[in-house]
């Protein structure tokens, strides 16, 4: 790779169909003209979706290229002109002599936000844009066990059901993996495909009136783990995902360093929101 060729770009998507995993996870499948200079990384790889208002024929973003100016000139168009920007992991790219598809799912809620809603009713020929990554090392994959991994540990909401799902079909053949997975209904048990030794316990919401981090911490905190030296990677609510970590560190004392730990949505704040703390902290 050339130093003049950014790690990311905008690529120009449509839908060419979506298929209902289970009732609380949407995929849709997207292919596009340009996909074949698309290069995930896999495991949690992530992308930024930009989505249509409802009513557009396509997502409105500004025409500046560079990132800086493209970013600032985003945020000076209405809010409701403007494509809803949204986080999303690129469940599997799939390549073949028939072209490049890229495959998102959308976990979705009663009370779903712009990209739950879109996701509901999508059709093919829909139109999205998506900032991806040209190569497949890149800064938008954050699962990294070092080397001296002996097993992994994986804590994953329904948000983050589909990077926890990429990272297990990643995972080497024989890698020790625990894992708990977070799904809001029983029906919701889609077990994830894998060649690793991955003993999965599944944590579903209908079944328990526990908070969702007691019920997380109380699952992770009652189980026996293996001995060697772990590395963990916990994802979902922002305010679970904290509480994890500190148990991880504090009282399994996991090497913080060997902890990936990413707060994909937080309780009672829009995506939107999240942003413009950071943006915020960041000034």
């Amino acid at each position: 790779m050339s130093s003049e060729t950014p790690p990311f770009r905008f690529f120009d998507l449509e839908v060419a169909r979506t298929h209902r995993v289970s009732p609380s996870l949407l995929r849709a499948t997207f292919t596009g003209p340009d996909l074949d200079g698309f290069a995930s990384g896999g495991r949690d790889q992530s992308l930024s979706l930009f989505l249509p208002h409802p009513g557009q024929p396509e997502p409105v973003l500004p025409n500046a290229t560079d990132e800086a100016s493209w970013y600032a000139a985003y945020h000076q168009l209405p809010d409701d002109v403007r494509a809803v920007m949204r986080s999303y992991t690129v469940r599997e790219q799939r390549c073949d002599p028939g072209g490049t598809e890229v495959d998102i799912d959308f976990a979705l809620h009663p009370d779903g936000g712009p990209a739950c809603r879109w996701a509901e009713r999508a059709t093919p020929g829909d139109r999205v844009t998506v900032l991806g990554p040209t190569v497949e090392d890149n800064a938008g994959v954050r699962f990294r066990p070092p080397e001296s991994t002996d097993w992994v540990l994986i804590w994953a909401d329904e948000t983050a059901l589909p990077a926890a799902s990429a990272i297990l079909g990643w995972l080497p053949a024989g890698t020790q993996a625990r894992v708990w997975l977070e799904v809001p209904q029983a029906a919701d048990r889609v077990a994830p495909a894998t060649e690793a030794d991955a003993e999965i316990v599944w944590l579903v919401r209908e079944e328990s009136r526990e908070p969702r981090t007691d019920r997380a911490l109380g699952a992770i905190r009652a189980a026996e783990l293996p001995d060697g030296t772990p590395y963990s990677w916990i994802a979902g609510e922002a305010g679970t995902v904290k509480a994890l970590r500190r148990h991880l560190v504090n009282e399994r004392k996991f090497d913080r360093k060997a902890v990936t730990f990413v707060g994909y949505w937080r309780q009672g704040v829009s995506e939107d929101g999240l942003r413009a703390e950071a943006a915020a902290a960041t000034e």
